[in-house]
């Protein structure tokens, strides 16, 4: 199996998608103050920050904010993973009610909707998995960079996707499936 073949393989997989998202919500989450992550947009754009460091990068930069702790690797600026894809809604993926119902199933989230609002909170058992992936050296760089994420980016969602497109002009501009130049 090549190296595409792998990728294709990997990004097939909802189960590390669904990790890599329990990782962000519990940044954005505190069962015990019954924090929350409001929203699915907003949890899509944040989702498109960590997995693209390439774009979180310009993002920080774009807010005049430092850059030295997303601690991009050589590797992430050349991978074919960091060439995006532009589906529906933007670069974000299609999938994350597929995501979240995987998380609810295995209760280590629960949704609520408050008004047209989806509300994310992370479970006992969630926020213990999350601090166990947080630790794991495969998703160290998510954790880290979902903090910063949290620093600079906890906004409301609307507010989150204007900054997006204003950011990145070229994720509205191109047609659905193009890539998406880095």
């Amino acid at each position: 199996m090549d190296l595409v073949e792998t990728i294709a393989e990997l990004d097939s997989q909802p189960n590390l998608h669904a990790a890599r998202l329990l990782v962000l919500i519990s940044a954005f989450s505190d069962v015990q103050q019954q924090e929350a992550l409001e929203g699915l947009t907003k949890l899509a754009k944040l989702d498109f920050l960590l997995r693209y460091p390439v774009m979180l990068e310009r993002a920080l930069s774009a807010k005049g904010r430092s850059t030295r702790d997303v601690q991009l690797k050589d590797y992430e600026r050349l991978s074919v993973e960091s060439q995006m894809v532009r589906y529906r809604f933007g670069p974000w993926d299609h999938r994350y009610r597929e995501f979240l119902n995987i998380l609810i199933g295995k209760g280590l989230v629960t949704v609520r909707t408050e008004g047209r609002k989806i509300v994310i909170a992370l479970t006992e058992n969630g926020r213990e998995l999350a601090l166990k992936l947080s630790a794991n050296p495969e998703f160290q760089d998510y954790a880290r960079r979902s903090e910063l994420l949290k620093r600079h980016f906890n906004l409301k969602g609307t507010s989150l996707m204007n900054f997006i497109y204003e950011t990145f002009p070229e994720v509205v501009s191109l047609r659905s499936n193009e890539r998406i130049p880095t």
